[in-house]
């Protein structure tokens, strides 16, 4: 199965305490939810390969340490995924954008796709999936089902949290794809909801119910 890193940085855990909390407002959430998301980028993108060109600066001439291939693609799993796109593309502006509509069925909690964009040749590039939370798994794994029908080989998934029940689920369905979060939460309550968690991060993020 494919590793699962918890990023235990202080300052992730101190941001993610003030997320969870209900007394947080709607602006306040989405701050942090930009700012946690620099962060996590900074862990999933950690062991990116790098190339050497010839720079001058301007002291003298260099090998200097590049990104190697072409630019990754950001995944964002619509609604709330854009809420960590907006802090990825802060470290990493250059990236490409897929976008993969998905909403959850409240009675059978099963992932309902309505909208797919993705740049087209995905099969090239490093692919980061994200959605705040990994908690049936329903939605992610359609998501990446879809990004690997599109071609891409080269894939990883990034959470804000994730409940055991998630982890296992998405790990049978994609092996292959290791998991990034901010926090392993203990489970999911009968509404599919991750516990001890934050709610639902779209609504906290939009303000909606």
């Amino acid at each position: 199965m494919a590793e699962v890193t918890v990023v235990t940085h202080p300052l992730v855990q101190h941001k993610l305490s003030i997320m969870r909390d209900k007394e947080t407002s709607t602006a306040s959430f989405r701050r942090l939810l930009r700012e946690i998301s620099l962060l996590l980028c900074y862990e999933v993108t950690r062991d990116l390969e790098l190339t050497h060109k010839t720079i001058e600066t301007p002291m003298e001439q260099m090998e200097a340490p590049t990104l190697k291939g072409k630019k990754l693609v950001f995944a964002s799993i619509l609604r709330a995924g854009n809420g960590l796109l907006e802090g990825m593309l802060d470290l990493v502006p250059s990236a490409r954008v897929a976008h993969v509509g998905l909403y959850r069925d409240h009675e059978t909690l099963e992932a309902v796709e309505y909208y797919y964009k993705a740049p087209a040749d995905l099969g090239d590039r490093v692919v980061v999936a994200v959605d705040p939370m990994l908690a049936t798994a329903n939605s992610a794994s359609l998501a990446v089902d879809k990004l690997k029908r599109s071609g891409a080989k080269n894939l990883r998934f990034l959470c804000l949290l994730a409940a055991p029940e998630g982890i296992k689920a998405f790990q049978e369905a994609h092996p292959d794809v290791p998991i990034f979060t901010a926090a392993l939460d203990s489970h999911l309550n009968e509404n599919g909801y991750i516990v001890p968690g934050l709610g639902d991060a779209g609504d906290r993020m939009y303000g909606t119910k």
